[in-house]
């Protein structure tokens, strides 16, 4: 790969028109990213385009698994307002009365730019809303302490980079992978149990301070139900919307599934906690630490408006979901992490709240993800990447584990 800075006065042959196709790997591709990205970069009124802006160290698109593509990059410029005429504006007095220039820096900024999946790539979920990633990112930021990466810009013209994006701060640490799951290998299995302990309080606490944010529907109005509608009511709907949406090519429903909804709708909560803003996917995986301290909170493409225990059953049943395949394979895992009346106690003494119907949330979270699991199984089947399963519900990698919730 070049990783030759390119200047914003060198203008692309097909600056004024669209991408035909996302970019790839390709040095061609990646060199027209570059160009392209420059130009629109010394655009943004931040930046002083007469100083010129330089990308570099742009990286190869990553897949973030079939929901969005990123690619990293550094990009050095000045800061607007610091051009020779203006900084001599602002520039102190000197003794003789006259005013001397301020000198401005360029400043070098590593960057990620978030894209919405290709049209082809058979995407996991059927929209990709960067506009409410954006917008939540900056909420939860704006309003907590926890380390949400600043988003600096939301594009949503296609024709820059063939699909519309977001560029935001790159973050640093490592997380808890999920291909093998944390629970198999790595860093967090050699950490001791009082280590482990700590990171389980911290990571809670990224919960606990996401759902006290106030008013989270008047900040991030389109997260907002439909009026007189209940937000798990809501929540629900989309999922089953969803469900449906991921049979559409085939027709296939998926008996374990079908059994799971019929279940929510017969246990439904005669009483909901208040409703917050979730996070969505509320797991380990989308956190970065240093250490047992989280370093980045990663990852708001399903933040809605909810009851707080849609993302306390997620964050539980996700770990309890790799912990059993850690035993199926004779992996001893992390059975002490994230024990559920620990959690649960550390949860209420940070927000005051009493968790109601967990068991409810729980099963839920094992529906929504059999959702999932279901169309990536469908995905991979369209590449060619397997065969389809002999039974329905064996496109649900977890099923057997549903079920038995649902038996229960």
């Amino acid at each position: 790969m070049n990783d030759h800075a390119t200047q914003a006065t060198s203008t692309p042959t097909r600056s004024d028109e669209p991408l035909n196709q996302r970019i790839t790997s390709g040095e061609a591709d990646l060199d027209e990213f570059r160009e392209r990205l420059t130009l629109w970069l010394a655009g943004r009124d931040e930046v002083d385009s007469d100083a010129g802006v330089e990308i570099s160290a742009v990286s190869r698109p990553e897949s973030s698994g079939m929901s969005n593509i990123s690619v990293l990059f550094d990009a050095t410029w000045t800061p607007a307002g610091s051009s020779s005429a203006d900084a001599t504006r602002v520039g102190a007095a000197s003794p003789a009365g006259l005013v001397e220039p301020k000198t401005v820096e360029p400043q070098t900024v590593q960057l990620v730019a978030r894209m919405c999946p290709e049209d082809d790539a058979f995407p996991v979920f059927p929209v990709y809303d960067l506009q409410k990633q954006f917008d939540v990112m900056r909420v939860v930021r704006e309003n907590t302490e926890l380390p949400v990466p600043r988003v600096r810009w939301l594009e949503q013209d296609p024709a820059v980079l063939g699909t519309p994006f977001l560029v935001m701060d790159r973050a640093t640490g490592r997380a808890p992978v999920d291909n093998p799951p944390y629970v198999f290998d790595g860093w967090l299995l050699e950490m001791d149990p009082q280590q482990r302990r700590e990171l389980q309080r911290e990571s809670v606490a990224i919960l606990a301070a996401i759902h006290q944010i106030p008013a989270p529907a008047d900040l991030v109005s389109s997260l907002a139900p439909a009026p007189g509608m209940s937000a798990l009511r809501a929540h629900v709907d989309e999922q089953r919307a969803y469900y449906e949406w991921t049979t559409r090519e085939d027709g296939l429903q998926i008996p374990v599934i079908e059994r799971a909804f019929d279940w929510i709708d017969t246990h439904w909560p005669a009483e909901t906690g208040p409703e917050v803003l979730s996070w969505g996917d509320a797991r380990i995986g989308n956190i970065l630490y240093e250490g047992t301290r989280p370093s980045a909170v990663l990852d708001w493409e399903m933040a809605t408006i909810a009851p707080a225990e849609v993302d306390l059953g997620w964050f539980l049943y996700f770990h309890d979901l790799f912990q059993e395949l850690a035993v199926a394979f004779d992996f001893p895992g992390t059975p002490e992490l994230f024990e559920h009346s620990e959690v649960v106690e550390q949860y209420e003494q940070l927000t005051g709240s009493t968790v109601r119907d967990l068991p409810f949330y729980y099963v839920y979270a094992g529906l929504r993800q059999a959702v999932i699991l279901s169309r990536i199984t469908r995905r991979r089947i369209h590449f060619g990447e397997q065969e389809p399963p002999a039974h329905p519900d064996e496109y649900v990698l977890h099923h057997a584990m549903l079920a038995r919730l649902i038996a229960d």
